[in-house]
């Protein structure tokens, strides 16, 4: 993995790449391909999401939700990405660090939405597979996290397959779609990646300072 810059940059010139993807913060320009996704995609994303505010896809809505992407940047506690194609620059979904703790857990939790006519086609687990070099080698995290609905079976089998461990079962964990709701947890941790054979290099380009 490559550090290409440092320091404060434009939130844009934070860019994760390999293969046919590459992560980047989202900026008010994606603001009416992310919308158009969202809407397309809102039945199949409403089962495993928390409720959307009213006026979630609208311009003002997506503003309000950039800046507090940005101060949550700022004070070094989460990360979110758009995932993009490279070859046409499509959005195809978003990934969020969240929840970033150093001192003595070094960890954050990781969440991730996919549009749904790009599902199943492995482009989340090739974001994931970028996401935890990244984690590990450039943000120096120990611990990833994550959960996901006992039935929500495609989650389940990304996160097995990208090396996570299921650690254990949380009653009433998450208010998903107005309703308290179980959740699997599981891990990944830095010497579990480390082990992984076929563990990617992805180029990353600028980074927050904030973060290191």
């Amino acid at each position: 993995m490559s550090l290409l810059r440092s320091g404060p940059l434009p939130d844009a010139e934070l860019l994760i790449e390999a293969g046919e993807h590459y992560l980047r913060p989202p900026v008010m320009g994606d603001y009416k391909t992310w919308a158009s996704l969202r809407q397309d995609s809102r039945s199949f994303l409403t089962p495993w999401e928390p409720l959307w505010p009213s006026d979630d896809l609208t311009k003002a809505g997506f503003r309000r939700r950039l800046r507090r992407y940005s101060r949550d940047r700022k004070e070094g506690r989460s990360l979110t990405f758009l995932l993009f194609r490279s070859k046409t620059d499509e959005v195809l979904g978003g990934l969020t660090l969240s929840n970033i703790r150093r001192g003595v857990s070094q960890s954050t939790t990781l969440g991730y939405w996919m549009g749904e006519r790009f599902a199943g086609r492995g482009h989340m687990s090739a974001a994931v597979a970028m996401i935890l070099p990244f984690c590990f080698d450039v943000l120096r995290l120990h611990r990833i996290e994550a959960a996901c609905l006992p039935n929500n079976m495609p989650s389940i089998r990304l996160l097995e397959n990208a090396g996570f461990k299921r650690e254990g079962y949380a009653r009433n964990y998450l208010l998903i779609n107005g309703t308290w709701q179980d959740h699997l947890l599981f891990a990944c941790l830095a010497e579990d990646n480390a082990l992984r054979p076929q563990r990617i290099e992805p180029n990353v380009e600028g980074i927050l300072k904030e973060f290191l």
